[in-house]
């Protein structure tokens, strides 16, 4: 069997968790239109079980947070994450959605990467917004860097492609152990996925009103033959931004509460009572403790 590490790297929001979402075929990664959603190297495990044509392949993703200047040191720690993937992987992905002149993002990662003899494929993204010549014009501009080993344009939203991606990544991998089961497409425990469903959430319902000073921590998770018990704690920065949260008579909060509920019962396989509390941390992203206590830093 074929197996290999593979970093899923690139600038804030260009479609890195909506990629590996569509290799696995279900969702593992949130997803928003805004920028640093991921938060944590977020690994994702796609396996084709071997047969008696076929000697099989298991591939683990590691989709990191977006690459930016930090300003907090939850972004000092993002951005580390990120970078640290590049020795660890066996191929690396970088995505991009336009030229380079589009953000400085791109040629900082493409600076740090050059020189790195790991195989790397540029995957031009999100073609489905291109016509063909500004397509072109992209993979010409990045072809002529000979920096590449590949060059693919997908659709992750659709899938278009990708497909074909995966055929080019496993030509890279070597002979190796299985390291996860077949069954199993992400080594996160529910209780991490559920917290970043109910994030993804927030994100969603408060649009631009809430920055992203936005933790999740789950108090409790007790399973019963028919139920599940979540109960979970939204920390924001700021007493206005909690307010914001709840909403009219506490109609955002119920909203919120409401979809992570659908979404949780659809991963987990049973009916939730999903309880949220509001609580304000200030200044939360600058705190190493804090950081800890959300699972972005080691204590």
């Amino acid at each position: 069997m074929k197996t290999g590490f593979i970093g899923i790297i690139g600038r804030p929001n260009v479609g890195k968790s909506t990629l590996l979402n569509a290799v696995l075929g279900e969702k593992i990664a949130i997803t928003t239109d805004k920028p640093q959603t991921t938060r944590n190297t977020i690994r994702g495990i796609y396996t084709r079980e071997e047969t008696d044509t076929d000697e099989g392949c298991q591939m683990i993703f590691l989709d990191t947070p977006g690459i930016h200047k930090p300003r907090t040191k939850l972004g000092n720690f993002m951005t580390d994450t990120a970078i640290t993937t590049f020795k660890e992987v066996d191929v690396i992905l970088f995505l991009v959605d336009g030229k380079i002149d589009k953000g400085p993002g791109d040629k900082y990662i493409l600076d740090m990467i050059k020189d790195i003899d790991t195989p790397k494929i540029l995957v031009i993204n999100k073609i489905d917004k291109m016509n063909p010549e500004e397509f072109r014009e992209i993979f010409e501009e990045y072809e002529n860097m000979n920096i590449f080993d590949a060059i693919y344009g997908t659709s992750a939203l659709e899938g278009k492609n990708v497909p074909q991606l995966l055929d080019k990544i496993e030509e890279f991998l070597e002979d190796g152990p299985q390291y996860f089961p077949s069954d199993m497409v992400t080594d996160h425990p529910e209780r991490f996925i559920v917290s970043e469903i109910i994030r993804e959430k927030v994100l969603l319902y408060l649009e631009d009103e809430v920055p992203h000073g936005v933790a999740i921590e789950i108090e409790s998770y007790s399973e019963e033959p028919t139920i599940t018990k979540i109960g979970a704690v939204i920390y924001c920065e700021r007493k206005s931004h909690k307010g914001i949260i709840i909403g009219k008579q506490g109609k955002k909060l119920k909203g919120i509460g409401k979809s992570a509920r659908m979404e949780i019962e659809a991963l987990i396989g049973t009916k939730v009572f999903l309880e949220l509390w509001v609580k304000v941390k200030e200044n939360w992203r600058d705190s190493d403790f804090a950081l800890g206590n959300f699972g972005y830093k080691d204590l």
